[in-house]
């Protein structure tokens, strides 16, 4: 009996996820990207042929990109592509150059404000 309470508390708590995750952490996409979240900031990429743009939110708050650095690893298939993103407005990283994405492309953003540890964030293109 104890072990179906135990069980039956432990199932509540996995289906209210959104309970626990805290206020202010909406991951849902602003800038027509794909969402993620390291170290307290939500990370949005938006990822075009020409152009990858990396949004940076903390609880609804933007976040000064001055000094900040940033890069991008983009996984397609066996394909593996690499871009430095530099500061383009107040909470904006972005590199400009030509990218293969398709559905499926995997892309791993590293992220380093200014003054602080660097963060990594992990996406799936759509």
């Amino acid at each position: 009996m104890k072990t179906l309470r135990t069980l039956a508390a432990v199932l509540a708590m996995l289906s209210t996820p959104a309970a626990f995750a805290g206020a202010g952490h909406d991951l849902t996409p602003k800038h027509g990207g794909v969402a993620a979240e390291a170290s307290g900031v939500v990370y949005e990429l938006v990822a075009t042929p020409a152009a990858l743009t990396l949004h940076l939110d903390d609880h609804g708050q933007r976040i000064n990109t001055d000094g900040a650095t940033a890069k991008i690893t983009l996984l397609a298939g066996a394909e593996k592509t690499e871009a430095i993103l530099t500061p383009a407005g107040d909470n904006k990283l972005e590199a400009k150059g030509t990218y293969k994405l398709t559905s499926g492309t995997k892309a791993v953003a590293v992220v380093t404000l200014a003054g602080k540890a660097p963060a990594t964030a992990r996406f799936a293109i759509k």
